[in-house]
């Protein structure tokens, strides 16, 4: 009675972990979906209200706050672009435009990434200028204390570029505007070949009085992005401040509205799952910063800085610099700027997750690997063999306790017949036949329970580096870091029907070849060890190969790829060393038993 419970609970156990994986990780790739749709229905046409924190040493009134315009009617992201005069952005990495009403970076596109693995596909799009349906955008000036009746640039100035020519990594651009009250401000924009942009504000004083401004920085976001929902992967309000990592979603902004830090060498902007903007002031600036949320009619988030005043006397001039970081997080760029421009863990816009001591060099060993043999998937295959061989020690002692394990289960056997009334003397007697032969009955977990942080840091690796986007592998195989796209419920695409919008149990029937083969080689692998003595224990491994399968169709291809090549390892390697000790190798017996009680049912 006591084994037909545990395996009733084994089952319903089995199929609660199946149907949460889905819930937590196949159901928000539909939900993302709904989230885009409605992101698109929306208008997000408000401009940001930039919020300056007092400073230190400020005046004995707080910075003033730079007015918001009236909201604008949504337009098409072409209209918004064409409504005003803009300076091109042509680099090797970034193509784009500056508006020269408000001085925006506002448009901008990645041309080495492309939206899918069609290479005539649209470019990946980053920043967007106002008034367009999804507003992203970086921002730059002045602001003065309140009570301050000063004419500062602001999102209607309209400003004058000095000279011609667009901004490209031999040509900067300089922007020139006049308050017609003594002060003239000019901007001049550097680019380099790949994701940097430095901003350089210069503010002249004509008059006969000394000014005292505040220069401050912005990144304004209107809407809510559409998010994996992954607990694994970070999107949202990012940052190094007070000398620690800041991550808020945006769910944690709406609750808390704003937070401030004060900080020195600081970094903070929004991050994605493979595309960043963030604000870098100088390291050696002390910044007030603030994360805020606003709904005003949309939602509208916004990182945001401001720096000590500088106080221009007459005839003279007040310059500060910034950078901003806006394109594609690639692993050899984020840790290049970290160390050249002396920042403080910029590396950490990368989300390595909690094992980045493995994560990290097991990215720098595929990559290594990669720029060998020029194909991911290959060097995937790779890796897998390396790490079957850093831990064939460890795996050589487990699966030898398994052969002994298999040469002593005629007398496990006459022990469970000898007291199968009694339970208590039952484990007893089994625990001095371990201790007897020195067998260790767990010593067949620790292969697959050593993968474990290899197999994570793996994972991390495929899904948040850029790096894998849109790597193939062969056949059918175009992006490793997407599922596999086919599925058997459509045999394999012959079928015109897509079976994952069917309502409820769509997402249990995205089951492709490589998750199928992944569940055929990790049932081999089961078949090798010796059968559970509980009935409800060798349920569970019965069922397990059957339910990681469902678990892992709609993982990275890459990672199914490596969990099936690990396991085809592993039979061999399990094999081998089971043969040199003596124990028998039942997987082929196995098989014609299971097909056996087939025909005989």
């Amino acid at each position: 009675m006591n084994d037909q419970k545990n395996i009733i609970l084994a089952i319903v156990l089995s199929a609660l972990v199946l149907i949460g994986w889905q819930v937590f990780f196949g159901l928000p790739q539909i939900e993302k979906q709904k989230q885009i749709q409605q992101q698109q229905a929306q208008e997000r046409a408000q401009p940001p209200v930039s919020t300056p924190a007092p400073q230190t040493g400020a005046p004995s009134q707080p910075p003033q706050t730079p007015a918001a315009t009236a909201p604008a009617q949504t337009m098409t992201r072409e209209q918004a672009l064409a409504a005003s005069a803009r300076v091109r952005i042509d680099t090797p990495s970034v193509s784009g435009s500056i508006a020269l009403k408000s001085g925006r970076i506002d448009d901008l596109s990645l041309i080495k990434y492309r939206e899918t693995v069609d290479p005539s596909s649209p470019p990946i799009v980053l920043l967007s200028p106002s008034g367009s349906p999804a507003p992203f955008y970086s921002e730059f000036g002045w602001t003065t204390a309140a009570g301050t009746n000063l004419k500062l640039p602001g999102p209607d100035t309209v400003w004058q570029q000095q000279g011609s020519g667009p901004l490209s990594v031999s040509h900067p651009v300089t922007l020139a505007w006049d308050n017609g009250e003594g002060l003239e401000f000019r901007r001049t924009i550097t680019v380099d070949d790949k994701y940097l942009f430095t901003v350089s504000d210069h503010v002249m004083n004509k008059g006969d009085s000394p000014v005292t401004l505040y220069p401050y920085a912005l990144i304004s976001r209107h809407g809510t992005p559409p998010t994996l929902g992954y607990y694994i992967l970070f999107e949202g309000m990012i940052g190094m401040l007070s000398d620690k990592l800041q991550e808020k979603s945006y769910s944690d902004m709406e609750k808390e509205k704003e937070i401030s830090f004060s900080s020195t060498n600081a970094w903070l902007g929004f991050t994605d799952k493979y595309w960043a903007a963030t604000l870098i002031p100088a390291p050696a600036a002390k910044v007030q910063a603030q994360f805020s949320a606003f709904q005003n009619g949309i939602k509208r988030y916004q990182t945001y800085y401001s720096l000590d005043p500088v106080t221009v006397g007459p005839t003279g001039t007040g310059t500060v610099a910034a950078r901003l970081f806006a394109g594609a997080k690639e692993v050899s760029i984020v840790d290049g700027y970290n160390q050249q421009l002396g920042l403080n863990k910029f590396d950490l816009l990368i989300d390595w997750g909690w094992f980045y001591f493995i994560t990290k060099p097991m990215f720098f060993a595929l990559d290594w690997i990669y720029r060998l043999v020029g194909n991911f998937g290959i060097a995937i295959l790779i890796i897998t063999v390396l790490i079957k061989i850093i831990f064939f020690p460890l795996a050589n002692k487990s699966y030898a306790s398994m052969a002994k394990m298999k040469a002593v289960q005629p007398e496990m056997m006459a022990i469970r017949e000898r007291y199968a009334d009694d339970k208590m003397k039952q484990q007893q007697a089994m625990m001095e036949l371990y201790k007897k032969e020195k067998v260790n009955p767990v010593a067949g977990c620790l292969p697959m329970l050593i993968q474990v942080p290899v197999f994570f840091s793996l994972y991390k690796v495929l899904f948040t580096t850029i790096d894998l986007r849109h790597a193939p592998f062969f056949g059918w195989i175009k992006d490793l870091s997407a599922p596999d796209p086919l599925t058997v419920f459509n045999l394999f695409g012959l079928i015109p029907w897509d079976p994952t919008v069917v309502p409820i149990i769509g997402p249990f029937l995205h089951l492709g070849p490589w998750p199928l083969i992944m569940g055929l080689t990790m049932w081999c692998q089961m078949k090798l060890n010796p059968p559970p003595p509980d009935p409800a224990q060798k349920m569970i491994f019965d069922y397990m190969p059957v339910i990681f399968t469902f678990m892992l169709a709609n993982f990275s291809a890459g990672l199914v790829i490596y969990w099936a090549w690990n396991n085809t390892l592993s039979v061999l390697q399990q094999s081998v060393i089971m043969h040199k000790h003596g124990a028998k190798i039942e997987l082929i017996d196995n098989l014609k038993g299971l097909f056996a009680k087939k025909k005989k049912a």
